[in-house]
């Protein structure tokens, strides 16, 4: 059972947006674009305060929480980077949940705390106030589409697909529903 589930969360409102980042941009895009709820993913790059300031590659989501959890967002998110390591591309791939307010800084909070003894290792993942955003070169967005079965995609993108399938499968989004890509025009 999700955190969310568990707790009971909703947040109801139309829609909401928050950032994360973890690991390569092109693999979070690829997760959160696979599931219900999630209406728009923007790929690139965020920052947030001192020390936090450089870009990091990240990912805003645009989500109806009616129909998936914040705390559901911050659990896959977890799941699907490396989120106890502290390795030395951090400064690149920052381990964090971008905030837009308070409200969501406190419930990533209570997110992190009740999952985080479900980890083998402490997690390293920060809550952040988000800052600015600039988006990627439109030529790598939506990276795993255009690129499915390519190396990159067989190797870092797919096992973490599986996993989301495998341990959330109740949250993916069915075949005919598309998240909307702010770079590409109807």
């Amino acid at each position: 059972m999700t955190y969310a589930a568990s707790q009971g969360e909703s947040l109801m409102s139309a829609e909401v947006r928050i950032g994360f980042g973890g690991g390569c941009h092109w693999c979070t895009e690829a997760v959160f674009a696979a599931l219900r709820g999630v209406i728009c993913v923007e790929q690139g790059f965020i920052c947030a305060d001192a020390p936090d300031d450089s870009f990091s590659e990240a990912v805003v989501l645009t989500f109806q929480p009616d129909k998936i959890p914040l705390g559901s967002l911050i659990e896959i998110h977890l799941r699907t980077h490396s989120s106890t390591s502290n390795h030395s591309m951090r400064r690149k791939y920052r381990s964090a949940v971008y905030v837009m307010d308070e409200a969501q800084a406190e419930a990533a909070r209570r997110v992190l705390t009740e999952v985080g003894p479900g980890f083998d290792a402490p997690l390293v993942t920060r809550i952040l106030p988000f800052r600015a955003f600039k988006a990627s070169d439109e030529r790598i967005q939506r990276y795993a589409e255009k690129n499915a079965g390519g190396p990159f995609c067989t190797t870092y993108i797919d096992p973490k697909l599986t996993l989301l399938r495998k341990e959330f499968g109740g949250l993916l989004r069915s075949a005919c529903e598309s998240p909307r890509n702010p770079g590409v025009s109807a």
